[in-house]
């Protein structure tokens, strides 16, 4: 439990960090993602679930 509370603060610590030094960049990227289809962004968030559980398994094995 207590590694699950530190990948949340570390996920929440990367994504203020973007956010606070890129904060234009990031509106932009929005405007990206409402106008990409959504078989497209599932596509995507599969993909990135993949890898972010692969890297996860590695490191616990």
């Amino acid at each position: 439990m207590r590694d699950l509370i530190t990948a949340i603060g570390l996920i929440l610590f990367i994504e203020g960090l973007v956010i606070a030094l890129f904060p234009s960049k990031i509106k932009n990227m929005l405007k990206l993602i409402e106008n990409t289809p959504e078989n497209k962004l599932r596509g995507i968030g599969s993909f990135f679930l993949i890898v972010g559980f692969i890297i996860v398994w590695y490191i616990k094995n």
